[in-house]
């Protein structure tokens, strides 16, 4: 291994570094793309550090990376140093530009990461960081996003379970994960409870929760429809298995719950607050996914059409010749779309405009994705508007809204 002293102020050098989960190997090309050095580093604070000293002493005009996040990450934009995301899957695509046989070998990978740096920075966007407290957001709303996945799967094993064991309470409260059913099911966790519950009995219990829904005989009645569960010692065996997924789902909400508070703080301590939770029906957590996903760095984003295409609302075409081929965007920044996706799709419900959108949507025949795809794209044209110029979403300046609510016929007094 050569023993780098840095080239001549007057050489330009590039660097690639092939992420790993345990080491990284980094190179580095010169302005002609022939190597100057290799190494390989570990993932410590020592290895780091290395990396860093060699790259900074080498001046680097800029570093590929396949992905921006992480503690190198960090240090390499602490250091100043140009930070190029490209994808794995454009390294994929790019390893035939070389010759290769499209084989993964992190050395290669990380000499293509440098020699495109080096080719085509003029087409690269370098990555910029956001504040520490938007950093933070993004992690708590991405890790309920992770644990409202696990609720998702235990309530469904729940649910499974509970079909054979006590029918009845499946459907009997609004959700299954919902407080009032999860107290319910540890309540009566046999379906020999469920038989002998009376509605004298039921009554003060619904009370003490302060639910008022459905009135207990209209509960009972429910319960005693349905078909029967397992009753007697093979019942009471069963409960213990009911009670295990309860107590996961307990655990999981609980959780949950409490990285909702924490994302409420957050939310409330930054200062880019009033523009997300200004949306209609953005409430907290989908204000706060989107303040997270889309960031706080500006300059990013240069139009909103850039920021639509990277939250992959806007169709991805292709041309050769006569031929036209417009198809669904997959190189996109998923967690974005899917924030944008999931604040759109409700929107319609409080906002006639993102209504009228969404419904010219579907007569157009297109499906619900597809439509919602579309609404996105065009909120995201106002949410770049209010988040360049830090201005709260005003339903009395939006001027399509109000053009349409001027249309409606207005009620006869």
């Amino acid at each position: 291994m050569s023993s780098l002293t840095g080239p001549s102020p007057a050489t330009r050098v590039f660097a690639g570094v092939d992420w790993a989960q345990n080491n990284h190997v980094a190179c580095l090309v010169d302005a002609d793309g022939q190597v100057i050095d290799r190494i390989t580093i570990a993932h410590d604070k020592a290895g780091i550090a290395r990396l860093i000293t060699v790259l900074t002493r080498a001046e680097v005009a800029g570093v590929g990376i396949e992905r921006g996040d992480g503690p190198l990450v960090v240090a390499l934009l602490a250091a100043d140093l140009p930070v190029f995301v490209i994808a794995p899957s454009q390294v994929k695509n790019l390893r035939s530009r070389y010759g290769s046989a499209g084989n993964k070998d992190d050395r290669f990978d990380a000499f293509v990461l440098a020699d495109v740096v080096r080719t085509d920075q003029r087409r690269l966007a370098p990555l910029v960081t956001d504040r520490p407290d938007t950093r933070t957001l993004r992690a708590l709303v991405r890790a309920r996003k992770d644990l409202v996945g696990h609720r998702l799967a235990v309530a469904n094993q729940l649910r499974a379970h509970l079909l054979i064991v006590l029918p009845g309470v499946v459907g009997l409260f609004s959700e299954l994960d919902a407080a009032t059913s999860r107290a319910f099911i540890a309540a009566f966790g046999t379906q020999d409870a469920i038989d002998a519950l009376t509605a004298k009995q039921l009554q003060p219990w619904l009370r003490q929760r302060h639910y008022h829904v459905k009135p207990a005989a209209v509960l009972l009645q429910h319960l005693r429809a349905a078909a029967p569960g397992v009753t007697g010692a093979a019942g009471q065996a069963m409960a213990g298995i009911t009670q295990a997924y309860l107590g996961a789902l307990n655990t999981v909400m609980t959780h949950i719950e409490a990285l909702e508070a924490q994302i409420a703080d957050a939310l409330a301590a930054h200062p880019d607050a009033a523009i997300f939770t200004s949306l209609p029906r953005a409430g907290t957590t989908r204000a706060a996914r989107l303040l997270a996903e889309i960031g706080d760095c500006r300059g990013r984003f240069p139009t909103a059409a850039a920021l639509a295409g990277l939250a992959g609302v806007t169709p991805s075409t292709r041309q050769s010749g006569h031929t036209r081929i417009v198809a669904f965007r997959w190189a996109v920044d998923k967690q974005l779309r899917d924030a944008v996706c999931d604040f759109a799709g409700d929107s319609r419900k409080a906002n006639p405009w993102a209504a009228d959108l969404y419904q010219q949507a579907r007569a157009r025949g297109k499906n619900h994705n597809h439509a919602t795809r579309i609404l996105a794209r065009a909120w995201l044209s106002i949410i770049f508007k209010c988040w360049t110029t830090n201005t709260p979403y005003q339903p009395d300046q939006h001027r399509a809204l109000q053009t349409l609510l001027q249309q409606q016929p207005q009620p006869q007094g």
